[in-house]
């Protein structure tokens, strides 16, 4: 009798070790798989500011491919890399857009590929000089941005600043807009608000191991017609980048709240859900 009341004891007790055994083995796994696959594949990203509009909104979410340019410490997570230059490297395009790790330090940015090592890239009175031509602008309609939470109307000469008022009640902001052709045959959307500083640059030369990068919303952009003490990129060193943007997951307009859960849905900006680059 005692030996059959030992055993009901005994057994469960062993079934629960061997439970929590699997639970750990498992979560271990899982944190293993999830390592990998943000430090190899993809990475999650947002947009904080609207320097690249109007290709990218404040409030996108997306992810960032980590393999095609190889890897370097500064596209480990939490800072784990601890070499110098990049494993498996590929250079990047004229075009690409490009998470990167902010030479300044402190944080990842996103702007777009111009110019490549050796190239030459100048702005002269707004337009993109690349190698002593100047690359294909086109006026196009004006993006009409919504504006919504985290999206206000930004313009940076307030006297050009110009809203719409769309027949739903929803207020827009026009901002120019046009399209650009790189060498090559790639093109994309920018946009150009006024002569500005940014405006008129020097020639810059591109080194061996390094990137000239911009933001498409030209005249609210530091990048690298700005120097670091000046909080701009300057010349991007290569071993910063941290990948290649890949697809929009998600993207809210910055009205919800979290304690309204039904918010989360009427937040989201739907249309710009699965946009590749």
């Amino acid at each position: 009798m005692d030996m059959e009341r030992s055993e009901g004891v005994i057994a469960p007790a062993k079934a629960a070790e061997s439970g929590w055994r699997e639970t750990l083995r498992f979560l271990l796994i899982l944190f293993i798989a999830t390592l990998l696959l943000r430090t190899l594949i993809v990475a999650p990203f947002n947009i904080p500011s609207g320097s690249m509009l109007p290709r990218m909104m404040i409030g996108d979410y997306l992810l960032v491919a980590k393999w095609p340019y190889g890897y370097s410490r500064y596209s480990m997570p939490f800072g784990m890399g601890g070499f110098d230059g990049r494993v498996l490297e590929q250079q990047a395009e004229r075009g690409d857009v490009v998470v990167f790790y902010y030479p300044g330090g402190g944080a990842d940015w996103v702007k777009r590929v111009i110019g490549l090592p050796g190239d030459t890239v100048q702005v002269k009175a707004g337009q993109l000089i690349l190698n002593g031509k100047p690359v294909p602008r086109t006026r196009i309609a004006d993006f009409l941005m919504p504006v919504t939470e985290n999206s206000p109307c930004r313009f940076l000469d307030a006297e050009r600043k110009r809203e719409v008022r769309e027949a739903d009640g929803t207020v827009s902001c026009a901002y120019p807009r046009y399209r650009e052709t790189l060498p090559g045959g790639r093109s994309y959307q920018v946009l150009d608000q006024m002569i500005g500083p940014a405006d008129e640059t020097e020639a810059f030369r591109v080194p061996e191991g390094h990137y000239f990068v911009m933001g498409d919303n030209r005249d609210d952009s530091m990048d690298s017609r700005f120097p670091i003490v000046a909080k701009g990129v300057g010349l991007l060193p290569a071993d910063h980048l941290v990948g290649r943007a890949l697809i929009t997951f998600f993207s809210t307009d910055g009205s919800a709240e979290w304690l309204k859960p039904w918010t989360w849905l009427t937040a989201a900006r739907w249309e710009r859900i699965g946009k590749t680059y």
